[in-house]
């Protein structure tokens, strides 16, 4: 008996090695299975077939397992996504109807025209790869003709986008939906204002030609940017309403002068019986476009007398409307209104681009898009010129506007405030390596310059950082913000740096005071001013400027600016998103400066308190080997105690007084 046992336990042992060696082999092969399908694919013509030993191998596997093994992906494509590319019409048919791969399994495209990437449909490849063949068999085997992309994109919009007539024609003649748009608004007819002939298809088959995307803007605006006159003719022809505005407030004719698209600008004025008041406008915004965009000077000048001689036609000279107010960034400049004073303009080409700005200002508006961009560049020219309180100037009125109009939370806000730091970072210290002072324009950056940029960008501040709490709650805004922390960093090193009087030192304290009592904390670390101002990672980066790290310049850790931020009232002990206090920040060794964290000491700062990584202050000092602060003479008994306290882990709630069961729990790693 004993001897059957034996046998029949080793029996046993036998089957389960042999059941696991066959799953072992069996896993194998169907990993060898899947990587040549995938090779076979990549590297298969639109004619090429599987080789007859891969398909005797994936037919011999059950069903079930064969669906399983072509789902397998590398680099986000299965083999039909892979073959639908390719544009191999046997191999695709083959994989759904023998091996019953999925016809909607997306994968990832990377659109050629603008090397976007999108996770899509088979038949979105397809169509977007101008895979007519490869369409039609998708179509037939019940692929989903309106399956949206990530971006809400169907495969009949994004064929129109490529202009793949044949494939646009075939998919409208099988159901699919002509007005349905992506995300965005866009539709099929805004993506096909690059061929006449595919709108001219579109609406015929009934697509709304005055749709309007999340911008506003119609078909017709986007045919006007992109220079299509005969787009835009036969749009207007079959209804485009020329007087639609979008977002910003620009119809046709407006968006026409705004892009320089000559003439579809004269077409319009042909076709549409536009006001002599509205015509004047126009020939002076598309002047303005010529200098700053295309730097058409002759051009602007011949457009601005026309819009002056249209004004004089009738007895009663029109006027510009709405008067605008002189403004310091234009040098108090006004508009033209004779043929002297455009003749006297017209001889100075700086003169001309302020003209310009003030054109843009009366008829856009300061806070539409186009007016702000122009500040911008305008500004940077001065830059590039030297003239840098030029710079500031127009700027500062930028962020001025942008922060009223939007917030310090809009992209736009947060990069212009970057442009702006940044320039008075590199004049602060760098305006002797760039050209001699007295070529300046006064000292730049003026103290009151400064002053302006942070009182901005901290007027509600306080309500910008609730805002970035409310669900949902979106990325790219908490970054803008914790980009403009950094900035009122560096600004409050600027103030200090170009404070000259006792008043520009009060008005320092009083308004960095403000700041601290608001409590304001970076949204996505929780880092307070004070932990920014002590670390060397608080820096600058602008678009405007190289930013590598060589040209980075780099102001902190600042002893002023942690002194100025303790006086104001802060708290010496907080603690951000890791439980790292500002002395602990300090002490990293790349971040070491001896009178910062002695400062920190002096204001009460404890050494023995850890973050969630159990890194103490005073550890990194202790072992920093620069270091020669005394840290014995900052380690109070009641400290030491707490240390003890938790690390032995000797109970104490309830059995201290509770004004201490805070500070001993301040000790402990969480």
């Amino acid at each position: 008996m004993g001897k059957l046992t034996t046998n029949s336990s080793h029996s046993t042992t036998s089957s389960a090695s042999s059941s696991s060696s066959k799953q072992v082999y069996q896993h194998r092969t169907l990993e060898q299975i899947q990587n040549e399908l995938l090779q076979e694919c990549k590297c298969c013509t639109e004619n090429s077939r599987l080789s007859k030993g891969l398909r005797e191998r994936l037919e011999r596997l059950p069903r079930k397992m064969r669906k399983e093994t072509v789902k397998r992906a590398a680099d986000g494509s299965s083999p039909l996504f892979v073959a639908c590319r390719r544009g191999n019409v046997h191999i695709t048919e083959y994989l759904i109807t023998v091996c019953d791969a999925d016809s909607e399994l997306k994968g990832m495209y990377e659109v050629p025209e603008d090397r976007s990437v999108h996770c899509v449909t088979p038949l979105w490849c397809a169509c977007v790869s101008g895979k007519l063949p490869v369409v039609k068999c998708l179509v037939r085997l019940g692929a989903n003709i309106n399956a949206l992309s990530d971006t809400g994109s169907t495969p009949l919009r994004s064929a129109c986008f490529m202009t793949h007539i044949d494939i646009v024609q075939f998919l409208v003649e099988h159901g699919a939906d002509i007005k349905k748009p992506n995300y965005n608004g866009g539709t099929c007819l805004i993506n096909s204002v690059q061929s006449v002939t595919l709108c001219t298809y579109l609406i015929s088959k009934g697509a709304d030609v005055n749709a309007r995307d999340i911008q506003n803007k119609t078909a017709l605006h986007y045919a006007i940017q992109e220079h299509r006159l005969k787009t835009a003719q036969l749009l207007l022809e079959h209804g485009a309403d020329p007087f639609a505005k979008s977002h910003y407030g620009d119809d046709a004719l407006q968006t026409a002068c705004l892009k320089g698209a000559y003439h579809i600008f004269d077409y319009l004025k042909k076709r549409i019986n536009y006001s002599a008041e509205r015509l004047a406008d126009a020939h002076e915004l598309f002047g303005s476009t010529l200098i700053d965009d295309l730097n058409v000077t002759r051009g602007a000048v011949l457009h601005w007398r026309l819009a002056h001689q249209i004004r004089l036609r009738e007895a009663v000279y029109i006027p510009k409307k709405p008067t605008i107010e002189p403004r310091a960034a234009y040098g108090y400049a006004a508009e033209f209104t004779t043929i002297p004073e455009l003749d006297n303009i017209a001889a100075d080409i700086d003169a001309m681009r302020v003209q310009s700005l003030l054109i843009y200002e009366r008829i856009l508006g300061i806070d539409h898009r186009d007016t702000l961009c122009r500040l911008m560049f305008r500004g940077a020219s001065y830059a590039d010129a030297h003239r840098f309180q030029r710079c500031i100037d127009l700027w500062l009125l930028a962020l001025q506007v942008r922060v009223q109009k939007y917030s310090i939370l809009y992209s736009d806000t947060c990069l212009t405030a970057q442009a702006l730091v940044r320039l008075m970072l590199d004049l602060i210290d760098g305006c002797d390596e760039m050209m001699p002072v007295e070529l300046y324009e006064g000292s730049v950056p003026r103290f009151k310059d400064v002053y302006a940029v942070f009182s901005i960008l901290t007027t509600n501040i306080a309500a910008a950082r609730q805002l970035i709490t409310i669900r949902p709650i979106h990325r790219k805004q908490q970054e803008n913000f914790d980009r403009v922390m950094k900035c009122l960093t560096h600004l409050m090193y600027l103030m200090l740096a170009t404070a000259k009087t006792d008043a520009d030192r009060n008005a320092i304290y009083k308004s960095v005071h403000t700041l601290v009592h608001s409590k304001v904390r970076s949204a996505i670390t929780n880092d307070t001013l004070l932990h920014l101002c002590v670390s060397r990672l608080n820096v600058i980066k602008s678009g405007y400027f190289n930013d590598d790290s060589s040209s980075l310049r780099i102001v902190f850790p600042s002893l002023n600016v942690a002194k100025l931020l303790l006086d104001c009232g802060a708290d010496v002990n907080a603690k951000n998103e890791s439980n790292s206090t500002p002395l602990l920040v300090a002490a990293m060794p790349y971040n070491y400066d001896r009178d910062v964290i002695h400062t920190l000491l002096e204001y009460g700062a404890h050494l023995d308190e850890p973050n969630r990584q159990d890194d103490r202050p005073l550890n990194l000092i202790r072992n920093n080997p620069i270091n020669d602060i005394p840290t014995l003479n900052y380690l109070p008994l009641k400290c030491l105690c707490s240390t003890v306290i938790v690390r032995f882990g000797i109970p104490y709630r309830n059995q201290i007084p509770r004004t201490l069961e805070e500070f001993v729990k301040r000790h402990e790693p969480y």
